[in-house]
């Protein structure tokens, strides 16, 4: 018995330190979205943009791109735009496009479901219930809402955050206080502000630390830049973090081991 319990000790120890040796050099690093290099693509930049985007909360004044489709997504509802012919309703046209104003009252006036209340619901939360308004005309309605205000995107600590431009020549500073300020989990020392196409973006880097760096933190910011926040890095905190739940399953298989090798003997 002995022997088996020394066995399975030195195991443990062994497979607990094989994971923080594995951790400490890959799994720490999960949150650094980007560096300055040539070694991100726009398809790591859009997806926490794109997921940043579905958790912006609807207000009053947001402009509203509405896409409907039948069978999941297999065929597009109305691509000219025939319903909407004489509707009377609150809406910016432009380039042929139509958008759908969200009113004061916090109600947006769509085709075929009416008035409905959008205000507080964040995109993914309001593209669900439309799907479900639709689903009394279409089979399997698939509902894609795109808001065309002016915004950009805060990626961080905190998080990923759709900040409005509600005013022109809104600055880096104000956005990012907007954003909730920096915290202590934050590097001052390095904001990076993304512009233009993300397959190939102007990358500005701001040094909050300094001041030069906040001279240029009253660039004005463009709708649709990416702001990005990057966090210290804790490696050994975040290591055991990434790797606990693995320790964790390690050690109840070994504690089973053990109780079986108990009710053996």
């Amino acid at each position: 018995m002995n022997e088996h319990f020394f066995d399975l000790k030195h195991l443990s120890v062994l497979l607990a330190v094989l994971l923080m040796s594995l951790s400490g050099c890959k799994l720490y690093r999960q949150d650094i979205l980007f560096q300055l290099d040539d070694d991100f693509t726009a398809e790591q930049l859009s997806e926490p943009v794109a997921a940043a985007a579905g958790n912006y909360v609807l207000r009053a004044g947001d402009y509203l791109d509405l896409r409907v489709y039948t069978n999941k997504g297999e065929r597009v509802i109305d691509p000219n735009n025939e319903l909407m012919q004489g509707m009377n309703r609150q809406q910016n046209q432009q380039n042929g496009r139509i958008e759908y104003l969200i009113q004061q009252n916090g109600v947006a006036k769509l085709p075929m479901v009416g008035d409905v209340k959008l205000v507080g619901l964040t995109v993914v939360e309001a593209e669900r219930m439309l799907e479900q308004a639709f689903d009394t005309y279409y089979q399997e309605s698939f509902v894609k809402l795109k808001v065309n205000n002016r915004r950009v995107t805060v990626l961080g600590v905190n998080g990923g955050v759709v900040v409005p431009l509600d005013n022109e020549n809104t600055t880096l500073a104000e956005v990012l206080a907007l954003y909730g300020g920096l915290d202590l989990g934050a590097k001052a020392k390095n904001i990076k502000l993304l512009r233009g196409d993300l397959s190939d973006p102007q990358v500005y880097e701001i040094d909050l630390t300094t001041i030069s760096g906040m001279k240029a933190s009253v660039i004005a910011v463009r709708p649709g830049d990416v702001i990005y926040v990057e966090p210290w890095r804790r490696p050994v905190f975040e290591s055991i973090r990434d790797v606990s739940p693995l320790i964790g399953i390690v050690s109840g298989v070994i504690t089973l081991i053990l109780v079986i090798q108990n009710l053996t003997k």
